[in-house]
C-alpha cells in the first residue's frame, strides 16, 4: 500500500461524545501535544436512509482542512484498509469506562 493510499480511523472524545473519523493524512503536529488530522474522507450515501451523527460530522467538518486533537483525548488510531461510517457516539458511564486524564500534562512550576 502507498502513502496515497493509506487511510486511518481515528476515535477520540470531546463533549462526553465518541467521535470516529476516517482520514487520510496523520501527523504528530506542530503543536506540542496535538495529533493533526486532515483529509477527512466521507461516505457518499446512495440510499436514502441517512446517519444523523455522519450528517453532523459532515457539518462540524465540512469546511475543515486539518484539526488539531489533544492527544490525551485520542482513544485509538488504526491504519485500515478501507473507510467505513464517520460516526458520533454519545458516552455513557455506565457501558464506556472512557474518563478524562486526571492532570494536565505538563505542569509549570512555582515560583
Amino acid at each position: 500500500m502507498s502513502n496515497s493510499d493509506l487511510l486511518y480511523r481515528v476515535q477520540f472524545v470531546s463533549s462526553g461524545e465518541r467521535y470516529e473519523l476516517y482520514v487520510k493524512t496523520l501527523t504528530q503536529g506542530a503543536l506540542f501535544g496535538f495529533v493533526e488530522v486532515g483529509d477527512f474522507v466521507w461516505d457518499t450515501h446512495t440510499s436514502v436512509v441517512v446517519d444523523p451523527s455522519h450528517e453532523k460530522l459532515k457539518s462540524e467538518f465540512g469546511d475543515v482542512t486539518k484539526t488539531y486533537i489533544p492527544m490525551h483525548n485520542i482513544l485509538r488510531i488504526d491504519s485500515v484498509n478501507k473507510k467505513g461510517t464517520a460516526k458520533i457516539t454519545q458516552l455513557d458511564n455506565k457501558s464506556d469506562k472512557v474518563t478524562a486524564f486526571p492532570s494536565p500534562i505538563y505542569t509549570p512550576k512555582k515560583e
